[in-house]
């Protein structure tokens, strides 16, 4: 009796030991990055003490794991967002101002076009223009940042399956009232000739619920308002049509307006886009936990406007904002994960490493350089 009591307790241990390192070894079968655009430290501090004071929290400060990122650029202590998106998006440092390509010029794949070789769909939210720095790096290539007519027709031409923010002005035909192109191209009816669904305002995206979708809601970037659909609807409805694909999904989604309001120095202006941006958050983490095959990564490219939170007298709970400066700095940015992987980003990481180790969870083993 002992003996099999033994052998019992031995083939017990073994089961619990095989299955612990199965279970953390999970790897995803989606992938969500979340880049709050100039979100530093303390802006989601400052969010938070705000919401305390109504008894409410941030979904972001549910996430399981934390790390701190460093976001120098190749030639400026102070990057850009066209510089730290390559970075995010490609593993590589490259100069201010450039997207995708590294300062030789040499074009690097991102890990959005890795996830769709891998035959998985993927799509790119932001409330800026959806030609703008941060998206641009995850979906084209070119020298200049600027050079957002240019970089729109890589867009389509690279068959992004979900794309969703501002920048009509750059599809339409530069004869259209409030073009911005120089030629004559209309993207939208190029877009539509490549099988994509067009949205132009909130009806449109609610009855659009497969296949590929160009959602422009602005000629430039988004209000952020009502009638607009809001980034967490956006998020939630390119989660919807991409989670269609059995391969699994990328998406890259942008809360890019809180930098402007922290350029502004607009203290309750980035506090209102951090909690538009949060409840991006939620819709992600929320279909993240109810199917537990996505990885969830919430991140900044920099901070913007090197705000600190001050007291106001001693024995006081009350506190202000203090803005040093309207432009980026230099100090290192929070990174929060959840899902299965997220175990993989502790401790200080450079912003290189996020699509490192986002690209080692699906087997991609570098990204290529090209031209």
């Amino acid at each position: 009796m002992i003996k099999r009591t033994v052998i019992f307790v031995l083939l017990t241990i073994l089961l619990a030991t095989t299955l612990i390192p199965a279970c953390s070894a999970q790897k995803p079968k989606n992938i969500i990055l979340m880049i709050g655009d100039g979100m530093g430290i303390a802006q989601i501090a400052l969010t938070r003490m705000t919401l305390e004071r109504e008894h409410t929290t941030l979904k972001m400060d549910s996430m399981a794991y934390t790390a701190l990122v460093k976001t120098h650029s190749a030639n400026s202590t102070v990057t850009d967002s066209a510089a730290a998106g390559t970075a995010l998006a490609t593993g590589f440092k490259t100069n201010n101002g450039m997207v995708g390509v590294l300062p030789n010029g040499k074009v690097v794949q991102n890990i959005r076009e890795a996830a769709a070789k891998l035959g998985k769909a993927t799509g790119l939210v932001t409330t800026t223009t959806i030609t703008h720095a941060t998206p641009a790096c995850f979906g084209a290539h070119i020298a200049k940042r600027g050079e957002e007519a240019d970089i729109a027709p890589q867009l389509i031409e690279n068959r992004i399956d979900v794309l969703l923010g501002g920048g009509r002005q750059v599809f339409i035909p530069g004869s259209a009232d409030g073009s911005k192109r120089k030629d004559e191209r209309n993207l939208i009816a190029e877009a539509k000739s490549a099988g994509y669904a067009i949205a132009e305002n909130r009806k449109d995206l609610f009855a659009i619920n497969a296949g590929k979708l160009l959602g422009l809601f602005q000629m430039g970037a988004l209000t952020t308002e009502l009638p607009e659909p809001s980034l967490a609807e956006m998020t939630a409805k390119a989660i919807e049509i991409l989670s269609k694909d059995k391969d699994g999904f990328f998406l890259m989604v942008e809360g890019g307006q809180i930098d402007w309001k922290c350029h502004a120095n607009d203290t309750q202006g980035m506090i209102k886009q951090l909690l538009d941006f949060d409840a991006a958050v939620g819709k992600a983490l929320g279909f993240a936990r109810k199917y537990k095959d996505t990885l969830v990564v919430v991140t900044a490219d920099h901070e913007t406007g090197g705000l600190s939170i001050l007291g106001s007298e001693e024995g006081s709970l009350d506190f202000t904002a203090n803005w040093a400066t309207k432009s980026h700095t230099g100090v290192n940015v929070l990174l929060l994960a959840d899902g299965p992987g997220a175990e993989s980003f502790r401790g200080l990481l450079d912003n290189t490493d996020v699509p490192k180790i986002l690209a080692k969870q699906w087997g991609i083993k570098g990204f290529a350089i090209t031209r």
